[in-house]
């Protein structure tokens, strides 16, 4: 049976977020480098939950919260991530499912749980993640729907999942599909500890051409290729990649295709609270607007309107029907 055509498919950690707000106090005391994304057992998992005031629960993770962005946008996507058969699986599945995206990855039976993820939120916004990957860590090559892959314009994989040999291997395999396909495939680099960890890893993705787009922002970039002076890393993206998106906080964004570089000023915020999912919100406008056949320009445009509606209020997902507000913003 051939799958229906899908804009995009993300292909990620399935994790549920729990979300907290929480002083710079906290952070010292717990030993946690603010604005890192730290992986944690299940016993850390516990108590640091135990320690963190309120929170609020959301079906997230970096790709699947690009996911539902884009559904919202009024797109057509799809989803591979691995849950555990228990509750909050089961919550994961019906959110994504809820908001129109393709979700069949089967569930995980008998093994770990489905993954958390501790967002402490500080005064300024900033958010420190702590996470445990469970079941979504066992993500493996069998788990890639071929008929999917080939039936999606663009196939875009978070740099979190790049922690285990099997979701290496499956992202390879959907890249494989997706190129034979003539799809396009792109990669998050999700956080500079993270380009640390798997930084010629990512570079041969990108140089041996496994990879066709990549979206950072700038201390990913400049990880990546080591070096602390931001034109010398834009410069080696221009260099290894056909296509670029890098968030520069609040100087925008910048787009870069061969010879083409397009710097697209930052939307006003009133104020920022929580800057969790700003890129993978970033994302998700970029890739629709790719996806629908906008110039680079306005995917940057559309991508830097939908982060800044993303930061100002707790949690990694919309709270407006973003399509309705982009084309009151005369983006679409």
């Amino acid at each position: 049976m051939t799958a229906p055509h899908f804009d995009v498919l993300g292909i990620g950690n399935a994790i549920v977020d729990v979300l907290a707000r929480v002083e710079e106090d906290f952070l010292v005391t717990e030993n946690l480098h603010k604005g890192s994304m730290n992986l944690i057992d299940a016993e850390r998992a516990e108590y640091l939950y135990s320690k963190m005031g309120p929170g609020i629960e959301a079906s997230g993770g970096s790709a699947g919260n690009t996911i539902f962005g884009l559904a919202s946008l009024g797109g057509k996507p799809a989803y591979f991530g691995k849950v555990a058969n228990d509750q909050l699986g089961e919550i994961f599945a019906h959110d994504m499912r809820s908001l129109g995206a393709h979700f069949n990855t089967p569930p995980l039976v008998g093994g770990s749980p489905t993954a958390r993820c501790m967002v402490l939120i500080s005064p300024d916004g900033e958010r420190t993640m702590n996470t445990y990957l469970g079941a979504c860590s066992e993500l493996v090559p069998d788990d890639i729907d071929e008929s999917v892959v080939a039936n999606s314009d663009i196939v875009y994989m978070e740099g979190y999942l790049w922690d285990k040999e099997n979701a290496k291997n499956a992202f390879r395999k959907a890249a494989r599909i997706a190129h034979e396909a003539g799809r396009q495939v792109s990669i998050t680099l999700s956080d500079s500890f993270c380009v640390d960890r798997f930084r010629d890893e990512f570079l041969e993705l990108i140089q041996s051409g496994q990879v066709d787009m990549i979206f950072a922002n700038e201390p990913e970039v400049k990880s990546l290729f080591q070096t602390a002076d931001r034109a010398t890393a834009l410069n080696a993206l221009r260099r290894d990649t056909k296509l670029s998106a890098v968030t520069l906080g609040s100087e925008g964004s910048v787009a870069i295709s061969g010879n083409e570089t397009y710097h697209v000023k930052a939307c006003k915020v009133n104020k920022v609270v929580d800057t969790t999912g700003a890129g993978d919100l970033y994302a998700a406008g970029f890739l629709f607007g790719l996806s629908k056949g906008m110039e680079l320009e306005r995917c940057a445009m559309l991508g830097n309107f939908c982060a800044a509606e993303v930061i100002q209020h707790i949690g990694p997902r919309p709270e407006v029907d973003l399509r309705q507000a982009a084309e009151q913003a005369q983006l679409l």
